[in-house]
C-alpha cells in the first residue's frame, strides 16, 4: 500500500508477485498446485466519504449504513492472486458518516453444514438493526451469531466506521510541479 496505487493497479502488482512466487518457489508439500489468495483491497477518503475498492477472489465487504441497513455493494470479481491474465475493477461507493464497512473471510460464513447464501443471510441478521453500535460490538454480535465452536477454517473479521473530515480540518494548496516546491 506503500506504493499509493489504485486498488486495482495494486492488485495487479500483487497478482504478479504471487505468480511469480508460485513459479521461482514451489512449495515440496504441495506439488503440482499452484500458490494463491484472495484478497480485498479498499481506500476510504475521509474527505469525500468516497471509498474505492477492488477483489481479487475474495467476497464482497457488507456495509452497515447508519441507521442499521445492511448490504453487500457491488464489487467486481477478479481471480485470485497468483492466476493472472484477467484485470482487475474497481467500484467507488460514497458512504454515508458512520456507516460500518465490514470485512470477513469465507471462513466466517461458510463451512460444510451452511452454503454461502445462508451464510450471508446470517450475516446480514447479525448486523441489521442495530444503529450506533460500535465496531466492537458488532464483531461480537457477528462471531456469537454466525462462528461455530470448532471453525474448520480461518476466520477473519474486520469492521471499520467511517468518519468525515469537515471542511475546516481540510487545506488545499496549489503547488508547482517541481517536487522542490513542496518542501
Amino acid at each position: 500500500s506503500t506504493l499509493d496505487l489504485p486498488p486495482d493497479e495494486l492488485l495487479q502488482h500483487m497478482d504478479d508477485l504471487v505468480g511469480r512466487l508460485d513459479q521461482d518457489e514451489p512449495c515440496p508439500q504441495k506439488s503440482g498446485e499452484i500458490v494463491g489468495a484472495t484478497c480485498l483491497y479498499a481506500i476510504y477518503d475521509p474527505v469525500t466519504r468516497h471509498c474505492v475498492m477492488a477483489r481479487a477472489g475474495h467476497l464482497a465487504p457488507a456495509l452497515v449504513d447508519p441507521d442499521g441497513g445492511v448490504t453487500f455493494p457491488e464489487v467486481p470479481a477478479g481471480p485470485p492472486l497468483g492466476l493472472g491474465g484477467l484485470p482487475f475493477q474497481t467500484a467507488e461507493l460514497e458512504l454515508a458518516e458512520g456507516s460500518q464497512l465490514v470485512l470477513y473471510t469465507d471462513g466466517l460464513i461458510e463451512d460444510r453444514r451452511r452454503d454461502l447464501d445462508e451464510g450471508m443471510e446470517l450475516l446480514r441478521r447479525a448486523l441489521a438493526g442495530h444503529p450506533g453500535r460500535s465496531p466492537e460490538e458488532s464483531c461480537r454480535a457477528v462471531l456469537e451469531q454466525l462462528l461455530p465452536e470448532r471453525p474448520g477454517d480461518d476466520v477473519a473479521l474486520l469492521v471499520a466506521r467511517t468518519r468525515a473530515l469537515p471542511a475546516d480540518r481540510v487545506a488545499d494548496w496549489d503547488v508547482p510541479r517541481d517536487p522542490a516546491a513542496v518542501s
